[in-house]
């Protein structure tokens, strides 16, 4: 097992993810002390700006470029991806209004073009792994959900459970609720996508909860996956 952790975070990446996909990059952002939006029309104002310029036609090619390898690395699972649908009301309508965390989560989505979870990083029990799924575990997903893995698939465990599923959703026991404080914001690729564009997306997420929500970047990272 690959130790990747940092002062900040306790990450490995196990040999089967290794082995499964060498190189294919995960990140992470940790921001602590959050609170509700502190400047509800500078955000306002700063989300204005980041639409415009994800919105330009170079950028947003290169938006859904990336956002096409996820939607294929997804059906090769079996499931749909939903950066394709998130990407497209983006453009349209803009960026989804529903708390900080999650409006921090979604445009560093759409700005970078990369799949994005955002969690109470307090309700994380022990150390992380980035790993590999076998056939037919189990993960109690957001909202009552059941999550059944597909051997191969990417997912994420803290020392008790798994808290994400790639390709499914993330779990319900590490949700953001109203009471939390430390976020922990992180990132996978897929095969195609660079770990510069990860670093990108959780940037955002960054400079939203630090300029909005008076949170301290207690560290950001992204690991190539070898």
């Amino acid at each position: 097992m690959e130790k990747n952790g940092t002062a900040w975070v306790d990450l490995s990446i196990s040999p089967a993810y290794q082995a499964r996909y060498p190189g294919v990059a995960f990140g992470l952002t940790l921001i602590s002390d959050c609170l509700p939006v502190t400047d509800a029309t500078g955000f306002e104002q700063h989300r204005r700006g980041l639409l415009r310029k994800m919105r330009k036609r170079e950028t947003l090619a290169g938006i859904s470029a990336r956002i096409d390898l996820y939607d294929r690395f997804f059906r090769n699972f079996g499931f749909d991806c939903p950066l394709p649908g998130h990407l497209k009301r983006t453009v349209l309508s803009g960026f989804p209004r529903y708390n900080l965390m999650v409006d921090a989560h979604f445009m560093a989505e759409m700005c970078a073009g990369i799949l994005v979870a955002v969690t109470d990083h307090d309700r994380i029990e022990g150390a992380l792994t980035l790993d590999v799924a076998q056939s037919g575990e189990v993960c109690a997903g957001m909202g009552g959900r059941r999550f059944t893995t597909v051997e191969g698939e990417i997912v994420l465990r803290d020392e008790r459970d798994i808290i994400c599923v790639l390709c499914q959703g993330a779990d319900e026991k590490t949700r953001v609720r109203d009471d939390t404080r430390n976020v922990l914001f992180y990132s996978y690729a897929v095969p195609g996508i660079e770990g510069v564009h990860l670093g990108e997306g959780l940037g955002v997420a960054a400079e939203v909860m630090t300029r909005f929500g008076g949170g301290n970047i207690k560290g950001l990272a992204v690991f190539e996956g070898t």
